[in-house]
């Protein structure tokens, strides 16, 4: 069921980094990007899949995490993605990408969640950083990466408190809460 898949769809920080997600698996993810709608139909986005430590070594300190958890810069070593997809936009076809990119990813990612994996969308990115380090051709303008692995964290989406903080936090367990507004809420009547 699609709410059931929704649900575990969380952002993911924290993996077992040793699980090796195979480049089929990725290539699958990524032709569920493919049927997503496009604006104009223009199809303007390519993909980078790195599943090599060597490659994930390059991106991963070009990678902002958490910015709510204040006093943590991201996975330790063990707890890191084992594989990376990066949505580019293709600045050959179109330099107006829209929201194309947040379609795919939200399909990547509940692909992986269908495949048991877990992952997070980021768009605190290092751009020149990642641009030189992977060679990424001028044309290719990075405009996420979803860090992807076997989610080793536990997640728990909850109300939003009196106070109104929606911001996520880590208890003593290191149980990650996301608050999330009630439905009555969001709606605008």
């Amino acid at each position: 069921m699609l709410q059931e898949l929704l649900l575990k769809n969380r952002s993911y920080r924290r993996f077992e980094e040793n699980h090796l997600i195979e480049t089929q698996i990725l290539k699958d993810l990524i032709n569920l990007a493919r049927f997503s709608p496009s604006s104009g139909n223009l199809q303007p986005l390519k993909y980078m899949i790195s599943n090599d430590p060597v490659k994930n070594s390059l991106i991963f300190p070009n990678l902002g995490w958490a910015r709510y958890l204040e006093n943590w810069n991201g996975p330790s070593a063990g707890e890191k993605p084992s594989a990376y997809i990066l949505i580019l936009g293709d600045t050959q076809i179109t330099n107006s990408f829209g929201c194309d990119d947040g379609i795919a990813a939200q399909n990547i990612l509940l692909g992986a969640v269908e495949q048991g994996l877990g992952g997070c969308m980021i768009s605190s990115i290092y751009r020149e950083n990642i641009q030189q380090a992977l060679q990424i051709p001028i044309r290719y303008q990075i405009l996420l990466i979803i860090a992807l692995g076997k989610p080793k964290e536990q997640i728990i989406i909850e109300p939003i408190p009196s106070d109104g903080n929606i911001k996520y936090w880590r208890d003593h367990n290191q149980i990650h809460h996301v608050p999330k507004r009630r439905l009555d809420d969001i709606i605008v009547s």
